[in-house]
């Protein structure tokens, strides 16, 4: 499709289909060099993003050094923390040695183990399957269709035709015209099927990381679980736009004060995920590719026939049982711990100064605060803020 566009465009603005040719892979060229060594780093950017250690974290980094060692990664992700309380999560990297895993404080307050858990398997599962790089490039494909398409429609409609001066040469009239007609339709589907495509590939990769979360945590009820949270938060991902999207668990997007969407563009509908998962019997994936294929009414699944076939030499393994963590009451201890766990994490990035009163008040004090000392709201004590 780039390389069809580049050739009526180059063909009509510039006399030469070849010279089109040419623009439109430098242009994809250019982009993808910038996308495949500077993308991960842009993308956390574009996210504020910030870098834990294990010491900041130690339950999250024990959830992300798991899914690495059963996903089979021989190096350690990097972790992100997103300061934002929507529940999101997303992977990025072209290789699993220069992968990194972000999360939001407000998934990592409201998931249990189990869930969290699944999520992360989810985003392993993308960079071990090379999805992030897949999907890297298909955007860098599509946003470089999208550009030339617009320089395109700027330069017919902004600049009074300005090609209409060679259908004047003798013979040449109603080739030019054919080649306009060709290239209008081509600038305007061209994006929308790019689009599209790009979708396409993008729901079949999120159904894999589904099958090999349910892999890696022998726990498919786990991501499920999480789906669900995710799914019925309404708050929007602040940092999100249309090219990162398809990069997060679930689409970022809502509606004012509303749920997810069960049919988004980026993603799988959401409740076929949940349902896809909960109604595996065993953890392979055969067993994913089975609930897959009930689950839509189709005949054929979603996984190659050559991992299929792996899958089936390896064997079932049977389901866990879920962690103690597991909660039933709305606001249950470990609920309010995670919050609480968070919270402080956050306060700790944003280098606030935490002063104790013997009251038992715990105050927080920014760090462009230039005072030596400040008051406790509640007894009166004045406490001391030097470091």
């Amino acid at each position: 499709m780039l390389l069809v566009l580049g050739y009526f465009l180059g063909l009509y603005f510039l006399g030469s289909a070849i010279g089109g040719l040419v623009i439109a892979l430098l242009v994809w060229g250019i982009m993808s060099l910038i996308a495949y060594f500077q993308g991960d780093s842009l993308l956390l950017a574009v996210s504020r993003a910030r870098k834990i250690g294990r010491d900041d974290n130690p339950r999250l980094y024990n959830i992300v050094e798991e899914m690495k060692i059963a996903s089979g990664l021989e190096k350690m992700p990097d972790i992100y923390i997103i300061d934002d309380p929507a529940l999101n999560a997303f992977a990025t990297g072209r290789d699993p040695n220069k992968a990194s895993v972000a999360v939001t404080s407000g998934l990592l307050a409201k998931l249990n183990r189990d869930e969290l858990q699944g999520v992360i398997g989810h985003e392993m599962a993308h960079v071990k399957n090379r999805d992030v790089l897949l999907m890297a490039m298909c955007a860098v494909m599509l946003g470089t269709i999208v550009i030339l398409a617009w320089y395109a429609t700027r330069v017919l409609f902004f600049s009074g035709m300005a090609g209409g001066r060679r259908s004047s040469r003798s013979g040449e009239g109603g080739g030019q015209i054919i080649i306009l007609a060709v290239g209008i339709v081509l600038i305007i589907l061209a994006p929308i099927l790019a689009q599209i495509i790009y979708f396409t590939i993008s729901r079949k990769r999120e159904y894999l990381a589904d099958a090999s979360s349910a892999l890696y945590t022998r726990y498919p009820e786990g991501l499920a679980s999480a789906l669900e949270k995710i799914a019925a938060s309404p708050v929007q991902l602040k940092s999100a736009n249309q090219a990162t999207a398809p990069m997060y668990t679930v689409n970022p997007f809502r509606q004012q004060g509303r749920a997810a969407s069960n049919l988004t563009s980026t993603h799988p509908p959401i409740q076929e995920r949940i349902r896809i998962l909960r109604a595996m019997s065993g953890v392979s994936l055969a067993d994913y590719d089975r609930a897959y294929r009930e689950a839509r009414g189709a005949k054929a699944g979603i996984a190659p026939a050559s991992a299929l076939a792996l899958d089936k030499m390896a064997g079932a393994a049977a389901l866990r049982a879920p962690s103690p963590e597991a909660e039933t009451a709305e606001e249950s201890p470990q609920k309010v711990e995670r919050a609480r766990e968070t919270s402080d994490m956050m306060w700790r990035l944003s280098n606030y100064r935490t002063v104790n009163c013997s009251c038992g008040t715990k105050l927080r004090v920014s760090p462009e605060f230039k005072g030596d000392s400040v008051q406790c709201p509640h007894c009166g004590r004045t406490l001391s803020v030097k470091v």
